[in-house]
């Protein structure tokens, strides 16, 4: 055996040994992430309930390293989700893949960076997160609102008699104003590594491909394809289930073409952006009819002259209540009209 080999063997086992011996001195805790395993050294990492965390990553522990897909909505969920990877491996944090821009997915990647991780995503991505996303139309929307979210769930716990429902409220309030904190942190943060319309990443034995199939949810998002276990992480191009699909700054025009694309790709399961995993690839074309119907329906309505606020309010998709159970009524997030009379008039840039 030469002697650089014998060094790396080394290094591993000490490595190995640092590991086991942190997890019998750290205590137990709650981990901000239940992992499903999909396939060997492939975990969905969804949402615990115990951070902030709404969104969904992928975590891939390969031969000699990890790439992680999606970082969170702050730099500490982000140290939540590298701490619970430890829970699964020793092995170094190579890449942070990008999505796409938005801050649940892609605020935490300045956490990625003291561990040595490059950051990878679509060109467009770099270019957003270069403009000052904090201020942008999409982000103030979510987090202008938090400061009085907080207060009403403080007058919620204050008016709460039964002890069981006052505990409740109180996690409820300890995570948003946790959420409220790491706010202030955020300092978005670019990949250091772009690419076009494809990329190919081989680590060990393993094959991770970075595709752009056309725009969606926004104007560069990343699909990541695991080819051998027939695995695809979409990010908010697919999501779990209507609520969660943001199109404040989508292409809805575009978005049903762009999932085809995926359609045409040979996988068995998809990590959504939002929601659980799933195999039924008929959830996409129900998406796809969905969204069809919403460009339809705003493009009569703007030919009427109605404002994409009155429009909003008119839309009626019930007839994807079948597909769609949570659809109560007519009406859409006013923020998805306003952006569809955007692009409608030619306006594309995200405000």
């Amino acid at each position: 055996m030469s002697r650089r080999l014998l060094l790396a063997v080394a290094v591993a086992a000490l490595a190995c040994v640092a590991w086991m011996q942190a997890q019998a001195q750290t205590p137990a805790r709650p981990l901000a992430h239940r992992f499903e395993k999909l396939a060997d050294g492939v975990y969905a990492a969804l949402p615990n309930g115990t951070v902030n965390v709404v969104s969904n990553s992928l975590v891939i522990v390969n031969d000699n390293d990890v790439v992680v897909v999606d970082a969170h909505a702050t730099p500490a969920a982000a140290r939540a989700l590298l701490d619970d990877i430890r829970t699964l491996t020793p092995k170094p944090i190579s890449y942070l893949i990008d999505t796409h821009y938005h801050w649940d997915h892609a605020h935490g990647n300045q956490a990625f960076l003291p561990v040595g991780a490059q950051i990878v995503g679509h060109e467009y991505v770099r270019q957003m997160l270069l403009t000052n996303t904090l201020e942008s139309r999409s982000y103030r929307s979510f987090v202008d609102p938090v400061p009085a979210q907080t207060e009403n769930i403080r007058r919620q716990l204050a008016a709460e008699t039964d002890p069981a429902k006052k505990a409740a409220i109180e996690r409820r309030l300890s995570v948003q104003v946790a959420y409220a904190d790491a706010l202030k942190e955020i300092t978005p943060t670019p990949p250091t590594m772009t690419y076009e319309t494809r990329m190919s990443m081989f680590r060990g034995s393993r094959e991770i491909r970075l595709l752009f199939l056309g725009r969606g949810h926004t104007g560069g998002d990343t699909v990541v394809y695991l080819p051998k276990e027939k695995i695809l992480a979409t990010g908010d191009l697919v999501v779990g289930s209507l609520p969660f699909m943001y199109m404040g700054d989508g292409f809805v025009n575009e978005w049903p073409d762009t999932m085809e694309k995926i359609l045409q790709i040979d996988f068995d399961t998809i990590v959504p952006g939002h929601g659980d995993p799933f195999t039924d690839k008929d959830r996409i074309r129900k998406y796809q009819s969905y969204l069809r119907d919403l460009w339809k329906q705003a493009g009569d309505l703007k030919r009427q002259g109605l404002s994409s606020e009155d429009a909003a309010k008119k839309i009626d998709l019930t007839s994807h209540k079948g597909d769609f159970p949570n659809l109560t009524g007519p009406g859409v997030d006013p923020r998805a009209m306003l952006r569809i009379y955007d692009v409608m008039e030619g306006r594309l840039t995200p405000r």
